[in-house]
Order: C-alpha cells, then sequence, then structure tokens
C-alpha cells in the first residue's frame, strides 16, 4: 500500500517545454450532460481545463447545447442527438464513436441520466473508444448487471465509484467495499478509483495507494465531476491510468484543503475547487504546497 503525498505526485506531472502547442497537452473528449444536469458537465469540461488539456471538446444533448454553449468559453461544445427527455439517445453513436477515434482520452458519465438506451449506448462505447477512458456517475450505474463490458473493453478503463456504486456494481457491501478493490481491478482490468473518505486506489497489477488529502466541505454535488475531469485531462496529457488516479485525487483533495483554509468547510464551493486547481498545481511543482 502507497500513501500518496506530494513527493509521490510531484514528478509525475509532465513538464511543460517551451517549443509546444495545444496538441502536445491532449485532446480529450468528456461525454456529459442531459437535461437538468448541466452542472455536471460544466464542472467536468472546466476541469479538464485547468488542469492542463490543450484541447477540451465537450459532447451533450442538443437539448442542453444552447446552455453549455453560453456557459463554457474554453471547451468545443458539440451538440448530439437525444430523446425527448433531453438524453443522448442512440443514434448519437457514431458520431460519438468519430469524436473518440480523434480524442487522447475520453470521459464517459457525469450528469448523463439513466435509460435503457443510454446504458446500451455506453456499454457500446467502452467496447468500441481506443483511447483511456474515465467511467463516472451514471457512466458507472449504466455497467450494472453488465461487469463483463469492462473486461471486454478495448483501453484502458478508470472507474470512480463512491462506495455504494461500487456495491451496485459489483454486488459488495459496501462495508467491505475496500478489502474487495484490488480482487475487482485484477478481475476486470480495470484501475479502481473507489471514493471515500480517504480515497483508495487499486491498479490491474495488485498495486494500491491511499490518498492523503480532502476534507467534508468537498461533499457537495460537482466535487466528484471536478475529479473526472482532471483524471481526463491528465490521461490525456500521458499519465498512465494508476499514475492518473494518483494524482487526480491527490491534487483534487489539496485544492479542496485550499478551499476550506480560505473560505471554511460549510461555505466553499465546486466552483472554488476550479479556481483553486492552478494554485494548487502550480505550487506543487515549485516544491511550495
Amino acid at each position: 500500500m502507497q500513501t500518496i503525498d506530494k513527493d509521490f505526485v510531484r514528478p509525475l506531472l509532465p513538464a511543460r517545454q517551451p517549443e509546444t502547442n495545444k496538441n502536445d497537452y491532449g485532446r480529450v473528449l468528456a461525454i456529459c450532460g442531459c437535461q437538468g444536469y448541466t452542472g455536471a458537465a460544466f464542472f467536468a469540461a472546466q476541469a479538464a481545463v485547468r488542469m492542463g488539456s490543450g484541447v477540451v471538446t465537450l459532447a451533450v444533448p442538443e437539448a442542453v447545447y444552447p446552455v453549455l454553449a453560453v456557459k463554457l468559453n474554453e471547451p468545443v461544445v458539440r451538440p448530439m442527438p437525444c430523446d425527448v427527455q433531453g438524453k443522448l439517445s442512440l443514434a448519437a453513436l457514431d458520431a460519438l464513436q468519430t469524436l473518440c477515434s480523434r480524442a487522447d482520452a475520453v470521459l464517459l458519465g457525469p450528469g448523463l441520466g439513466r435509460s435503457p438506451a443510454l446504458d446500451s449506448l455506453v456499454c457500446e462505447l467502452v467496447h468500441r473508444c481506443t483511447c483511456p477512458l474515465v467511467l463516472d456517475a451514471d457512466g458507472i450505474n449504466a455497467l450494472e448487471g453488465h461487469i463483463d463490458v469492462l473486461e471486454k473493453a478495448s483501453a484502458p478503463v478508470i472507474l470512480t465509484p463512491h462506495k455504494g456504486e461500487f456495491a451496485r456494481l459489483s454486488g459488495v457491501h459496501p462495508v467491505a467495499a475496500d478489502d474487495a478493490a484490488a480482487d475487482f481491478a485484477a478481475r476486470t482490468g480495470c484501475t479502481l478509483l473507489l471514493k471515500s473518505h480517504r480515497t483508495l486506489l487499486s491498479a490491474p497489477d495488485g498495486r494500491q495507494a491511499r490518498n492523503t488529502t480532502g476534507n467534508p466541505g468537498m461533499a457537495k454535488g460537482g466535487s466528484g465531476d471536478v475529479l473526472a475531469g482532471m483524471l481526463l485531462s491528465l490521461l490525456g496529457q500521458g499519465l498512465l491510468p494508476f499514475e492518473a488516479a494518483c494524482a487526480g485525487a491527490f491534487l483534487h483533495g489539496a485544492a479542496g484543503d485550499r478551499c476550506a483554509h480560505q473560505l471554511g468547510e460549510y461555505g466553499m464551493t465546486p466552483t472554488d475547487l476550479l479556481g483553486q486547481l492552478p494554485h494548487t498545481v502550480r505550487d506543487l511543482l515549485a516544491g511550495q504546497l
């Protein structure tokens, strides 16, 4: 069991070189959102920008495209076919696969909602996507009863469940989740980021790590979407899945700790987390965190 601290994470972050351009820092794709859940898509896409991605594309149901196109300046927002409830439909599959083929990493899940068509869409994308993939929130829920899809994935997968989501996916009681994490990662071939008071990371090869940052002020809707976008960005910049998961968990919690120090745990928000990410990364690399 490895403890994740600043000395563990600092060497993982890729150095920025003078003779580079946006294509050198990852072209990433976030597939997120539905009617009524635009915030999840916003937080995930903006976190990928703040974490240093060169180009961020956000694919959303066309019903919510006007909202997110106005709210987001840096990401490229793409409208996709949706159903009458404002959720992505199976008609979006080919267009999403095309976007996936142009990406260095893909995030699937925040704010997607649930429907039988969405479950099928998620399973197909996991099977077809050939670049590293982060599955979060409803992307994880869609695999309930279809865990074999993970074993047939075409590329490395990071799963980010909290213990309730993990219980639904694995059949393991939440109390026993930590003990079952290593076996689950080995059996499915995924990197498991099991969210909790002290998040546990498990790699398919048996490595495990425990995060040391974070606080109760982060227990607010949207915080997990920020983490998902950070993981997407780190994968797109070339980090391996386990290293990306460890670095993302640490930096997410460290940014949250800065928010708690400055604003207090009651009033801090996921928007504040986004604002603290650049300062957190800067101070880590400078040895001042």
